[in-house]
């Protein structure tokens, strides 16, 4: 029987002993004053049992751990549409790569870098009557919590630099494949990228992707098949340029965010999420990145 608190706790010591811990996303003034010794890690099993040690009750900017979210509520709307607006293949570049937008006349890699979420969040723009409402009490129903919202000061600051999304959005307005305004859009995405989630309450938001498409509450929000797409598109483009390195020593679908969050799932077992935010040099928590190659490997529990 697998010890899980000990596996955490031995985790945690060795994070908090560690000299370099990777720098904030300072680009984004709002995430620029966050702690770097922050660490923490929620682990939640599907037979019910939790484990958790360090920082996992502070709320953070989850970012781009978001476009997961908006894309199983693209496909509860529009379903296997989606695909012939963004492809499914691992883009090999940053998440704000431009030029392969370019190449590939307007078309994004993945849903998961930040010009196939500009598109996702192009959807939801036309479909949601009205969509950061709408979109934020879909984060709330998933999670069964009321409380979870927007950091309004965070998507201030992402709209104030976000130039590259701009120019993201404007390429892709220039090939036809955003439909609404691009202010309108963007509002939307910067939003988004700026809900406020602890580890614990982002293992129940992903629950449902562990568990066959049904939330903690046992309602069914995707199906089998959306699902298998879903966590298909995270293991091998959830990290962007980084996705084969955690494919590789970690073996987890799972996606992260320059907040610093990182949530992985082992389907019909568990989701586990760590925060540091201290990155790495491709933009994914560095300390993270560790612990949960750590944790897969102390366990033996992956998809491989």
């Amino acid at each position: 029987m697998i010890d899980y608190q000990s596996i955490l706790d031995e985790i945690y010591l060795e994070a908090l002993n560690s000299s370099y811990k990777g720098e904030v996303a300072s680009y984004i003034p709002e995430l620029a004053t966050i702690d770097v010794s922050n660490f923490g890690v929620y682990l939640k099993q599907l037979n019910g049992n939790s484990y958790s040690i360090g920082d996992w009750d502070k709320p953070f900017s989850i970012q781009s751990i978001s476009k997961v979210l908006t894309l199983s509520k693209a496909l509860q709307l529009i379903d296997c549409n989606i695909w012939d607006r963004v492809d499914v293949e691992p883009s090999g570049n940053p998440f704000n790569f431009l030029s392969l937008l370019e190449q590939e006349n307007g078309i994004p890699r993945n849903p998961l870098i930040n010009s196939g979420a500009i598109v996702v969040a192009d959807i939801l723009v036309s479909k949601l009557e009205n969509p950061k409402e709408d979109f934020i009490n879909y984060i709330r129903d998933l999670a069964n919590d009321q409380t979870i919202d927007y950091n309004y000061k965070v998507a201030a600051s992402e709209k104030e630099k976000g130039f590259k999304n701009y120019a993201i959005a404007n390429l892709l307005k220039s090939y036809g494949n955003l439909k609404n305004p691009v202010e309108d859009v963007l509002d939307f995405y910067f939003h988004q990228c700026s809900i406020e989630l602890n580890c614990e309450q982002i293992t129940k938001v992903f629950y449902l992707f562990s568990n066959k498409g049904k939330c903690i509450q046992e309602i069914k929000r995707l199906t089998l098949s959306q699902v298998k797409r879903v966590n298909a598109i995270m293991l091998t483009c959830g990290f962007y340029d980084e996705a084969g390195e955690f494919a590789f020593t970690v073996g987890l679908p799972g996606k992260s965010g320059v907040g610093g969050g990182i949530v992985a799932l082992l389907p019909n077992n568990f989701v586990i999420a760590t925060w540091s935010p201290g990155l790495n040099e491709k933009g994914n928590s560095l300390i993270g990145m560790k612990a949960l190659e750590q944790f897969t490997t102390k366990t033996g529990e992956s998809i491989f």
